[in-house]
């Protein structure tokens, strides 16, 4: 009677399988002895219906009223229906009695299909587009975030969380790693970008709108007050370079000449704005701006220098220290629980949170936001959810699926015993009773 009453788990007689009793974890022993109970009260039933037919027939013998033939033909017929489902709930698990019934062990033989309808029955009626869509819509999820995020100390928590994630992630990455691969980012964004005809655009309007004046006063001006006050360097220099066999007092006197024509030249261009100077330095601005916008020579010269200065390695250094210097600065910020860093994101966090709770616009758009989101993963990689709990089961063993789904259902199942006693003996009793009614 023990596959009747408590059929042997497959792995109840494992030696040492672990983490309890089996193998099997609290809760699966806290089901488990559920479903033993229902199994001795599904059997009670049974021996119940076989006790009372045998007092039925034993009575109906003594000569016992029409009486014993009603209880007699329920009792038969709850013991008919107790063995009928006994038979079908015993089938998905095992072969009853050990013997090789065709269609018995449902569940281990047919793991694999099983396993495949059920991927294939999730992924038609909870990862559809139109399912999660819906259900989307329904669920409101901006404005339930919205009413989140305000009540007090939520904006705080979602904050934590992202300055733990951050560190987290920080932690992970590698230095070496991510400073490869930010300084071959810029390089490969600045080398890509043409700055030569930009500077020349730049620069041509910089000539047209007279941008370059003011630096040519501020030259002009420094180059007259320097000259004006290192009187003797520029005498010195002009002494120095004079022919050696000129007299000492022609030199002093070239020297002193020269000087004051630079003095009145620095003050000539100074002065006056139509000066040749300037409209020679207004030339050269726009011919340069003009070839670094169409000569191709110019154009290639100044690329070139782009490529030369990025590859420099102390640019590359440079560029590299930049993520090692925002690393730092993200870690302090994300620990401190006062930066500046999570203040700000506590009261962007704030500000949204009531941008969702009273504008219906931003409700709207971040509802079809989520959905589309959500609809994009779900329609991309069905396939791959489905196929997870495919391969999950397909991986399981046989026994110990059988043995999984037992223990989370069997309880209920007995209750198919149950009801199949009662309902058979009420049934056996109905048909009795007609048949006495009709002779």
């Amino acid at each position: 009677m023990k596959d009747l009453a408590e059929p042997a788990s497959p792995v109840e007689s494992r030696p040492g399988a672990g983490r309890g009793g089996g193998g099997r974890t609290a809760a699966e022993e806290e089901k488990l002895r559920g479903v033993r109970r229902m199994k001795v009260i599904a059997t009670g039933f049974l021996v119940f219906a076989v006790v009372l037919f045998v007092l039925a027939r034993w009575a109906e013998a003594r000569g016992a009223g029409s009486w014993a033939g009603y209880v007699q033909a329920a009792a038969e017929a709850g013991m008919v229906g107790a063995m009928a489902d006994w038979f079908a709930v015993t089938a998905l698990f095992r072969r009853p009695l050990g013997l090789p019934i065709p269609h018995t062990a449902i569940i281990p033989t047919r793991k694999d299909a099983l396993g495949r309808n059920l991927g294939e029955f999730v992924g038609e009626n909870f990862l559809s587009e139109s399912v999660v869509r819906q259900r989307l819509s329904r669920m409101e999820v901006s404005r339930r975030a919205g009413t989140w995020l305000a009540a007090p100390g939520h904006a705080e928590r979602v904050t934590d969380q992202l300055g733990a994630l951050a560190r987290a992630a920080l932690t992970v990455l590698r230095d070496e790693d991510v400073q490869s691969v930010f300084a071959h980012a810029i390089t490969r964004r600045v080398s890509a970008q043409a700055v030569a005809q930009p500077i020349g655009e730049l620069l041509d309007r910089m000539v047209r709108e007279g941008a370059h004046h003011g630096l040519v006063d501020l030259v002009a001006d420094k180059a007259h007050d320097w000259l004006e006050q290192h009187r003797d360097a520029v005498l010195r220099v002009v002494s120095e370079e004079s022919p050696g066999w000129a007299p000492r007092f022609l030199d002093r006197q070239i020297a002193n000449k020269v000087h004051r024509e630079l003095v009145r030249f620095a003050g000539a261009v100074r002065d006056d704005p139509e000066h040749p100077a300037r409209l020679a330095v207004d030339n050269f601005l726009a011919d340069v701006a003009r070839d670094l916008q169409h000569d191709p020579q110019m154009i290639a010269q100044i690329e070139g220098l782009r490529d030369r200065t990025i590859a420099h390695p102390a640019v590359q250094e440079l560029i590299a220290s930049v993520w090692s210097a925002a690393r730092a600065m993200l870690v302090e910020a994300t620990e401190d629980p006062n930066s500046e860093l999570r203040s700000r994101v506590t009261v962007a966090l704030r500000s949204l949170a009531g941008r969702l709770a009273e504008d219906p616009r931003v409700r709207g758009k971040a509802d079809r936001w989520i959905e589309q989101a959500v609809a994009y993963v779900v329609t991309t990689y069905r396939d791959e959810i489905t196929a997870l709990i495919t391969d999950t089961v397909g991986a399981w063993d046989p026994k110990e699926t059988s043995r999984k789904i037992e223990i989370n259902v069997g309880r209920d199942l007995q209750f198919i015993r149950i009801n199949g006693t009662v309902v058979g003996a009420l049934v056996g009793l109905l048909i009795h009773t007609v048949t006495q009614v009709t002779g």
